[in-house]
């Protein structure tokens, strides 16, 4: 039976099919490099646990497949601005509006309203949506391990390196990791949600953690909502988090991004 993972992928080709038939490559690379010079996500990332505190991708999405409609009237820039003031060291947006009712216009709007770095959240199978994200102002892309043999996902990254992006590896298990520590980006991503079964568990973090590279970044995604949460992710090394749906359901966005920012593991 198709995972939620397989059914995103099958309507992500048509959709690439589709981004094919509206622009050429040279047209999106040409748009790309006109675009305003990426704002540095990995090394914003760096300079927030640098300091001592927790640095936290805060995500935008109106809605998941795990999750259901999750704010399905948000309004992105009003929340980016929250995210900001709480001291966000940078920005999730989902771009995928089946699943996730989000949108590449979200991110160029979010993009002019606040000066953090965003990272494109797609699922990427293709190098000329890294032309698009780029294009449309993107800091960082995702590759999602799980969607993608190696030869595609080192082409994804090689690609955002030669824009000047990040881009994050995401895995979930132990043979993902592997290969994760091959490829030639810094930062990877441990999802603490299973993207086939839908199941989030923060001892994925705990138990990956230890056979990441030692030249590797380690971001903890998933399944974070409270200070307890983050303590406990700390003591695995962990000092960068990707956080979105308890945000996007939080009264006080502001105050609750500031929480977790300053969360320890004592």
């Amino acid at each position: 039976m198709p995972t939620a993972l397989d059914r995103i992928i099958d309507y992500k080709r048509d959709e690439v099919a589709a981004l094919k038939l509206r622009h050429s490559m040279a047209s999106l690379r040409a748009d790309a490099e006109a675009a305003a010079p990426p704002r540095g996500f990995a090394q914003r990332l760096g300079d927030v646990a640098n300091s001592g505190r927790n640095a936290l991708i805060c995500e935008l999405k109106r809605k998941s497949p795990s999750a259901g409609d999750i704010l399905p009237g948000a309004d992105p820039v009003e929340i980016a601005r929250e995210y900001e003031a709480g001291g966000a060291a940078c920005l999730s947006i989902l771009t995928d509006y089946k699943s996730f009712g989000g949108s590449l216009g979200d991110m160029a709007a979010i993009r002019t309203a606040v000066n953090l770095p965003v990272l494109r959240k797609d699922f990427m199978i293709d190098e000329i949506q890294v032309a698009e994200a780029r294009a449309s102002g993107a800091d960082a892309i995702l590759v999602i391990l799980s969607a993608l043999d190696d030869g595609l996902a080192r082409a994804l990254c090689e690609m955002a390196d030669d824009f000047g992006m990040d881009a994050i590896i995401e895995v979930h298990d132990a043979d993902e990791l592997e290969r994760a520590n091959a490829l030639p980006s810094p930062l990877v991503g441990i999802n603490n949600r299973d993207l086939k079964r839908m199941v989030t568990d923060l001892a994925t973090t705990e138990r990956l953690a230890s056979a990441l590279a030692p030249e590797k970044t380690l971001i903890s995604e998933s399944g974070i909502s409270e200070v307890e949460h983050i303590a406990r992710l700390r003591r695995t090394g962990a000092r960068r988090f990707l956080i979105g749906e308890s945000l996007m359901k939080s009264q006080n966005r502001t105050a609750q991004c500031e929480s977790l920012c300053n969360a320890s593991e004592d």
